[in-house]
């Protein structure tokens, strides 16, 4: 068995692998965060993790009764970058070097985009070994090459220069609102606009997009209250929709054809992963929707291919 951790800004999470790669345990606790903001301050996501991860052990020593742990593999940084660090980062990998010393078994880290692009190829049941992938979530708004021929090695290509796709949803959401994290709220929201649709502007040049704009855009809507609230969260997703296809064939056209895979939680939105199907003439695949948001599945998937 192969043990994941990854304590990212909003979600503690362990889960359990075999060596065939199924899923034995996936436990996850969101983090809470008080009505009103739009986020947390990092020591208080690690006071968090503090209170989480021992539950979330008791949970999965319920899933599987006897361990026969033969690795762990934790998100110990947000990227695979030099000087990439987030202090949540730093509760999973104290636990996964406790638990690696005790019981004498590897530990290997791996940064927590790896894990989501890890978690996408499994949950989409594809084997690339090249490919472009869209991270695309609260933190994270990036078009990265990967390849996974030897070792992860990814490239950051072009991404948003400003907001992400996710704090764009959050923003809009908590001003409509809705409790952070917005997401899950506006996307029920827009589902009441139908096939009504108003176009919130869309900021791409070349490898690069900005949602700064747009959200402004949107926000004076809000204030104006002059358009129905359904719209709006629909123009929100569609804003989104349209970028990242508009980047993604921007990316073709510069660095070549590719298969691409989505992952990040706003990938689980069900809205803009029908649109980039529907309007990408490309080998797209999707992480399930559970898989797309943060999970530490491909953090248990690093350890099996490590230790292999």
């Amino acid at each position: 068995m192969f043990l994941g951790i990854d304590t990212s800004c909003y979600t503690t999470s362990l889960a359990v692998v075999d060596t065939q790669g199924r899923l034995l345990s996936d436990q996850r606790q969101l983090l809470k965060v008080p009505p009103g903001q739009r986020g947390l301050r990092q020591a208080d996501g690690v006071f968090q993790h503090l209170q989480n991860l021992p539950l979330l052990v008791a949970q999965v020593k319920a899933d599987v009764s006897k361990f026969d742990l033969k690795a762990i593999a934790v998100s110990s940084s947000p990227r695979s970058l030099f000087g990439s660090y987030m202090p949540v980062f730093v509760t999973g990998l104290s636990y996964a070097r406790a638990f690696a010393n005790i019981l004498a078994v590897p530990c290997y880290e791996l940064s927590h985009q790896e894990g989501h692009v890890l978690a996408g190829l499994w949950s989409a049941e594809v084997d690339w070994e090249e490919f472009y992938a869209l991270h695309v979530s609260g933190g994270t708004t990036e078009l990265l090459q990967v390849n996974l021929a030897d070792r992860i090695k990814i490239l950051q290509l072009g991404g948003s220069t400003d907001l992400h796709a996710g704090q764009f949803i959050d923003r809009v959401g908590v001003a409509l609102g809705f409790p952070f994290p917005a997401g899950p709220s506006l996307e029920k929201l827009a589902s009441n606009a139908g096939s009504r649709l108003i176009n919130v502007p869309v900021a791409v040049k070349g490898l690069n997009l900005s949602f700064s704009g747009p959200e402004t855009y949107v926000q004076r809507l809000i204030k104006s209250e002059t358009v129905e609230p359904a719209l709006v969260a629909r123009g929100v997703e569609r804003c989104i929709a349209e970028s990242l296809r508009q980047l993604v064939r921007n990316a073709s056209q510069h660095h070549g054809t590719k298969p691409i895979l989505f992952v990040g939680g706003v990938m689980a939105n069900k809205y803009i992963r029908q649109y980039l199907t529907q309007n990408l003439n490309l080998n797209c695949a999707f992480a399930e929707a559970l898989y797309a948001r943060d999970n530490a599945v491909g953090a248990a998937l690093y350890a099996l291919r490590k230790a292999r």
